[in-house]
């Protein structure tokens, strides 16, 4: 069986750890973190917590080998943010939502922030972080264009195509794509049943997609913090506070 577990980040940690802290300081209240698998959070302590994901602890185990199940968080509510979003979560619940390396994943990243938003709290906080393609195997891929983002929001999918898992193996094991036969098949399937990357972006053309899909969806949201690729060699990490419109 084709083996995708080699397509890892690439990052330096401390550097990472040191940047994202300033971030999560800001948290507190009552939250939920979508997707933590086996890298949750590390949360202040005044922070209470509830994990959602797609799938089980134990099954998360069985789909990620490469990973020590030890460290993996059993969700408290599963939910497939393609299929049904946060569909039984209450509007204006909870004081933060952590979204970490989880929307490049996504068949609809828009329906995702509008999901994010909608749970909010106002003056809530969310954390959206995605890889900075320039520092992991994404790197010889181009940025996902905002308009083909919006253009799959506007057709409601909820299904990553196949199309765009076969960009991803193009970038990250181009010979496979080029030899095709059985390998590719194989691989195809990895990286489908996997739900590894659909989008890709730059720290640049992460933050021009948050503005522009805030705009399209009518998110009033203030930046609070910001770290980027080129200080952290991973990613783009922001914390962004939901406006109170009530007033």
């Amino acid at each position: 069986m084709f083996d995708t577990s080699a397509a890892t980040l690439v990052m330096d940690e401390p550097v990472h750890k040191q940047l994202r802290a300033p971030g999560w300081a800001l948290l507190s209240g009552r939250g939920l973190e979508i997707g933590a698998l086996h890298e949750p959070a590390p949360l202040p302590d005044v922070c209470e917590v509830e994990y959602v994901d797609a799938i089980s602890r134990a099954q998360a185990a069985a789909l990620f080998p490469e990973v020590d199940a030890a460290l993996m968080v059993e969700p408290q509510h599963i939910r497939d943010m393609d299929g049904e979003g946060l569909v039984g979560f209450a509007d204006s619940t909870y004081d933060f939502v952590v979204l970490s390396h989880v929307i490049e994943h996504l068949a609809d990243p828009l329906a995702a922030l509008a999901e994010i938003f909608r749970v909010l709290k106002p003056g809530g906080l969310a954390v959206i972080a995605a890889p900075d393609r320039h520092y992991t195997f994404d790197r010889m891929r181009g940025n996902t264009p905002f308009g083909q983002l919006l253009a799959l929001h506007q057709r409601g999918v909820k299904k990553v195509s196949d199309e765009q898992y076969l960009d991803f193996l193009g970038g990250v094991y181009p010979t496979l794509l080029r030899d095709g036969g059985r390998a590719l098949d194989e691989a195809l399937a990895s990286v489908r049943a996997r739900r590894e990357h659909a989008h890709v972006w730059d720290s640049a053309a992460f933050k021009e997609f948050l503005d522009r899909a805030f705009a399209h969806l009518a998110i009033q949201a203030e930046l609070l913090y910001e770290s980027t690729g080129p200080q952290n060699n991973l990613e783009h990490f922001s914390v962004w506070r939901k406006h109170d419109t009530r007033s």
